[in-house]
């Protein structure tokens, strides 16, 4: 991988375990994660074996849910080791060099399924894994600013409702994060993160850590910092908890790591986790094949288990420009060995993605239209999102205190989890569903292009699902008429007991402002006890929003209403802030009108 100095583009090679990356995309359609600490339903793991031995290979032992303990003791005897329980969905991961250990496993009373979950070894690092590289953090002198993909999905005009909740909680599965990144430390949920690579939960300092720079890539995109630097998240007032799923070395997400990390996920009360990834080495698992078959039960209890507890789960479509509602082929499978082509169809899925219940998110790139590589499928596609295109990447954080673009539905799929954040935050008692109803409706519709691949209608297709994500309307705020719209975001630093301005031109409203004009104000300054802040009208007049309440308490977002009935609308309107007292001070971050 090659990883461009600070504040430049990012290109990625596609390892292997990225499968479905279009020729064209830089960014691979997977990323992987995991979580820490115990729980009721988290690992129970027997002795492992003294030493890794070469041909050791990784099932899923399907029970009846709570069934795990009557079958345990023979996976000893059909040559087998316990590697990890998940009884409340009767889920085992187990180890075995036996070639006959499925079929003898098969035949035991109160087993249900059994599948091996890879077509190569189980890595020796598995027993003993080794921490992730904790990077070193360059500064940056990066200041926020506005970007195509925040522009699109009206997220800063989302902001003047809500930036999102610091109890609302985001699980980022995929390679890890960097929980030392500049943007990423002020959100970032250390408790209620950790290691599930190799299907078993790592609770260490640092197990989440990125090994590569997907999943640090995808945090920034959910809930990077509002704070002055590089860049700003979609949900920046949310926490961002860390599961790595992927194994180091190959980037692969096997089907016990996903399981382990939607258990935790439901545990840990995860209101959203974002899974740019499918889950390896199959791009499909088709319910004919007894080992896929497994898998796609396995992983779709735990997918259902989480959103029991109250998790909602949004995936990424893929990277392939296949249609995902008419399956003919797979070529690319299984990916951790030698892939073959195969004759697939729709009972063939993707997972996560295509498990019932999950998001699925395709791709836009700058202006709106379906990114070249992104999956499609009437039927498959819930929503769209900004994915980037080409030129026109996708700018988030990467490890080390960097930033760069990407491309891929790995990059739209975490524009939908921010949304579906902010949608939890002012909607605290929303379940997955309703959240996963709200995402839909608000949606805003894109009708078919003039390709012949896009099946359904304006309101529903293959191309954009219910249409593309609007965190405006997803949060209850109206998206203003033509020209009744107007914004200010230079930064304006506030010194200590001196009076600064930031204007507004208005212009092409016709008559006076209204009697309930909006003023949405973001200052960032410490101790607002010390700000006095005024509208000022174009004729002088000047209306006064705040006046020095707050005392010590920090930043002024919100969004307030003000009678400027006698005021014409149109001329230079002026947010006037007044800073009386030394040693806190801040800016104006932004400010904004609406007539």
């Amino acid at each position: 991988m090659a990883v461009a100095a600070l504040g430049t583009t990012v290109a990625l090679a596609a390892p292997a375990g990225f499968a479905q990356a279009a020729p064209t995309d830089t960014e691979p359609v997977a990323a992987r994660s995991a979580g820490a600490t115990q729980t009721t339903t988290s690992t129970k793991a027997a002795a492992a074996p003294a030493a890794w031995a070469a041909g050791t290979r990784a099932y899923l032992v399907i029970t009846a849910p709570g069934g795990t303990s009557a079958v345990s003791g023979a996976v000893a005897s059909s040559g087998g080791s316990v590697f990890a329980t998940y009884d409340a969905i009767g889920v085992i991961v187990a180890h075995s060099t036996s070639s006959s250990f499925a079929t003898s496993m098969r035949a035991v009373g109160g087993v249900q399924q059994v599948g091996a979950t890879r077509t190569s070894d189980v890595p020796a690092d598995a027993y003993n894994p080794a921490l992730p590289a904790n990077p070193a953090q360059s500064a940056t002198t990066l200041t926020e600013s506005n970007r195509w993909d925040m522009t699109q999905i009206k997220a800063e005009q989302a902001w003047a409702v809500t930036t999102g909740s610091a109890s609302v909680k985001v699980g980022v599965l995929d390679t890890g994060v960097d929980d030392q990144h500049q943007d990423i430390a002020p959100n970032f949920n250390a408790a209620d993160s950790a290691s599930c690579a190799y299907g078993k939960v790592d609770t260490r300092a640092g197990a989440w850590r990125d090994v590569g720079t997907h999943g640090t890539h995808v945090a920034g995109t959910i809930a990077a910092a509002k704070n002055g630097k590089g860049v700003i998240g979609v949900a920046p007032g949310v926490k961002i908890s860390s599961v790595r799923i992927a194994e180091p070395t190959s980037s692969l997400f096997f089907a016990e790591n996903t399981i382990c990390g939607f258990m935790w996920a439901g545990d840990h009360g995860f209101k959203v986790t974002n899974n740019s990834y499918y889950t390896d080495p199959w791009q499909f698992n088709c319910p004919d094949n007894v080992d896929q078959a497994a898998i796609i039960e396995g992983v779709r209890r735990a997918q259902v288990y989480a959103e029991g507890k109250g998790s909602l789960q949004v995936a990424a479509a893929g990277n392939s420009n296949y249609d995902l509602a008419n399956k003919t082929t797979d070529s690319e499978s299984p990916n951790d060995s030698t892939p073959v082509t195969r004759t697939i169809t729709n009972a063939c899925i993707d997972i996560p993605t295509e498990l019932p219940g999950v998001v699925t998110v395709a791709a836009q790139g700058n202006g709106g239209a379906k990114a070249s590589y992104s999956n499609f499928g009437n039927g498959v596609i819930d929503i769209a999102a900004p994915g980037g295109d080409g030129a026109s990447g996708v700018y988030s954080t990467l490890p080390g205190g960097k930033y760069g673009n990407m491309n891929g539905t790995s990059m739209a799929s975490p524009h939908v989890a921010g949304v579906a954040a902010l949608i939890a935050s002012v909607n605290p008692t929303f379940t997955p569903a309703q959240i996963r109803d709200q995402l839909g409706v608000q949606a805003t519709d894109r009708a078919c292009p003039s390709d012949t691949r896009c099946k359904g209608t304006t309101t529903k297709n293959g191309f954009f699902g219910e249409g593309a994500v609007d965190a405006l309307k997803a949060v209850g705020g109206s998206t203003p008429p033509p020209g009744a719209y107007f914004e200010n975001l230079a930064d304006v630093t506030i010194a200590d007991n001196a009076t600064v301005e930031s204007s507004i031109t208005v212009g092409g409203v016709t008559g006076n402002a209204p009697a309930t004009l909006k003023v949405g104000v973001d200052i960032k300054h410490t101790y607002i006890g010390d700000l006095k802040v005024d509208l000022v009208a174009p004729d002088g007049t000047v209306y006064t929003v705040h006046n020095r309440t707050g005392s010590g308490t920090d930043n002024i977002v919100q969004t307030f209403t003000v009678n400027a009935s006698s005021e014409v609308a149109n001329g230079v309107w002026k947010l006037r802030v007044n800073d009386n007292a030394s040693q806190d001070t801040g800016k104006i971050d932004a400010w904004n009108l609406t007539f």
